[in-house]
């Protein structure tokens, strides 16, 4: 069926881009892990997306957008569907600019590190704290990425993406609902771009900013080291990393995935780790930090493809 969807593409010039069946998904991830994906798609334009999405509709093929591959833990056994990177489509543009402020509109594969070095540039403040953090535009809206007390909802005005039934939707930031780690995103949506306001502030005071939570982060994450980034959600009044360092688990290690002994809420793949050891220390660590502190950690990573959930 796949390979069918591909060829019609190709053949009515529909879809420009790369379109891969069995592609493994640990090229993919910043963690290195994750089996084939049964088709993954990389659309050079919104034109080509549309096209793919209507395509995958009409066969009842499940689609699962992909940004960076942070934040995500894909199955050994592959992902069932088709993979729909956003990588390709990273175009910035200056809507206006003024002492004041600046309004920008920017697609969804723009990676983070590259907005952040532009508003760094630029004297632009509101996500000085993302420094560091991997993964693209359209990621870090779905999950609302956050450091140091800034998040991505204080610069969002809106975001527009295509559901599932193939119409191009705009959400005003009122109706995005953004809490932590979340965005009110429909189920099947694709994030096609987002429009942001910055505030103004002086070019070395936003650069100063960025550099001090940037060494911070170097010295307290594994940012060197293949991650996911945070593994369980801070609960309420309380840290992960700090729950799970009490609990006597920096250095556990399942196959080869360890539990950082920098930051313990994030678990580093020295190799050659898979999803089922990560899943396993994940459980692990889950039940050591229950026993010890009483208190139950929910993962913030997201997990997908065939029997993500067993």
């Amino acid at each position: 069926m796949y390979k069918t969807i591909m060829g019609e593409l190709t053949r009515k010039d529909a879809f420009d881009g790369d379109l891969l069946v069995d592609e493994p998904m640990r090229r993919h991830t910043t963690l290195r892990i994750g089996g084939p994906a049964d088709v993954y798609a990389a659309p050079a334009d919104m034109v080509s997306l549309k096209n793919l999405l209507a395509s995958l509709r009409d066969e009842n093929v499940p689609a699962m957008p992909l940004g960076g591959g942070s934040n995500l833990l894909v199955s050994d056994e592959g992902i069932e569907g088709a993979v729909i990177s956003t990588a390709s489509l990273n175009n910035i543009e200056v809507i206006e600019e003024d002492d004041l402020q600046a309004r920008l509109f920017a697609e969804a594969g723009v990676p983070l590190s590259r907005l952040m070095n532009l508003a760094k540039q630029k004297g632009w403040k509101g996500i000085e704290g993302l420094a560091g953090i991997p993964g693209s535009l359209g990621g870090a809206v779905r999950g609302n990425a956050g450091s140091f007390g800034y998040e991505m909802k204080n610069v969002i005005e809106s975001v527009t993406v295509i559901d599932g039934k193939g119409n191009i939707l705009p959400i005003s930031r009122e109706h995005l609902g953004f809490g932590y780690r979340a965005a009110n995103i429909p189920d099947g949506a694709v994030i096609l771009s987002a429009n942001m306001r910055f505030q103004k502030d002086d070019e070395q005071k936003v650069a100063s900013r960025v550099n001090d939570f940037l060494r911070e982060k170097l010295a307290k994450q594994p940012v060197s080291q293949l991650s996911a980034g945070c593994v369980f959600r801070n609960p309420r009044g309380s840290h992960a990393g700090m729950l799970i360092d009490r609990a006597g688990c920096k250095g556990m290690r399942r196959g080869d995935i360890e539990v950082s002994g920098l930051h313990a809420n994030f678990f580093v793949n020295m190799g050659s780790g898979t999803c089922a050891d990560f899943a396993a220390l994940m459980e692990e660590v889950r039940e050591r930090v229950l026993k010890s502190s009483g208190i139950e950690l929910e993962p913030e990573i997201k997990i997908a493809g065939r029997n993500a959930e067993r």
